[in-house]
């Protein structure tokens, strides 16, 4: 039996062609405004939103959740963005795509610091790299671009990281954290000191955190409205990125940030 709280119009919509089908388009577009304005929410906050049951809400969720467009943080069962929009985005405003507008801005890195310089952004629960520059001394560096690589061991993940909103950065913090090395901070009390140094030093640093001998650093890249959407910065071994060069090839990488924020929109 339905439930009483459910709408002959919610009861009926999936059966109905024309202005139901609109409705529909109309309602799973909401969902991805109210998803952008609040960060996350359950399945009840966004049916209220819209003004509909639970159901019907949980429905179109699970069609946008399939097409890539919302993911779902399982454990707590609030829903976020998914990657998939940054795909819509950068097909219906190119100048905008973040992958157009990082090329010249990582090869410059690249070139300037000699090491393989990377741009990533947020998937789920992993930052992926989806832009790869190589420095003269990064010849037979490994290729990043497509890998996707921990939040928690990689500069660029902690710089995504500590640009979340609070619970949903609670949320990746606290549960198992996987140990890569033994340089890996896998404890919520001391990535959460890292994370807070990140976001106040406008950089983060990682060292030999995913793989002996390996150095990174990497700072925001943000949008027209001051969101962090990605992270740029530059990984080598750690021979040539030793510790006391990290600080100035931050501050590079800082500057790149800069300049890629300064193209996708951002004034500040």
């Amino acid at each position: 039996m339905s439930n009483s709280s459910e709408t002959a119009d919610d009861r009926s919509e999936e059966r109905r062609g024309g202005a139901g089908s609109v409705q529909s388009v109309d309602r799973a577009v909401s969902v991805l405004e109210i998803l952008a304005r609040m960060g996350e929410a359950g399945v009840t906050e966004i049916s209220e939103e819209l003004g509909v049951h639970k159901s019907t809400a949980f429905r179109i969720l699970g069609v946008l959740e399939n097409r890539g467009l919302v993911e779902q943080e399982k454990e707590r069962g609030k829903y976020f963005l998914g990657a998939g929009v940054l795909r819509l985005a950068g097909a219906a405003a190119i100048r905008l795509d973040i992958s157009q507008e990082g090329q010249p801005v990582c090869r410059a890195l690249a070139t300037d610091t000699g090491e393989t310089a990377n741009i990533a952004v947020l998937d789920g629960d992993a930052a992926v790299n989806i832009m790869q520059a190589r420095g003269a001394a990064a010849v037979t560096a490994y290729n990043w671009l497509g890998r996707r690589t921990p939040l928690h061991a990689t500069a660029s993940g902690k710089v995504l990281l500590a640009h979340l909103p609070r619970e949903r950065r609670e949320a990746l913090v606290t549960r198992k954290l996987a140990r890569f090395t033994e340089n890996t901070v896998a404890t919520p009390a001391a990535l959460r000191a890292q994370l807070t140094a990140a976001f106040e030093d406008g950089f983060a640093c990682t060292t030999e955190e995913l793989e002996i001998g390996l150095n990174a650093v990497a700072a925001p890249v943000r949008a027209h409205d001051g969101a962090v959407i990605g992270a740029i910065g530059v990984s080598g071994p750690a021979y040539r990125m030793e510790r006391s060069l990290l600080p100035e090839l931050a501050e590079r990488s800082a500057k790149a940030a800069a300049e890629l924020s300064r193209r996708m929109g951002y004034a500040g």
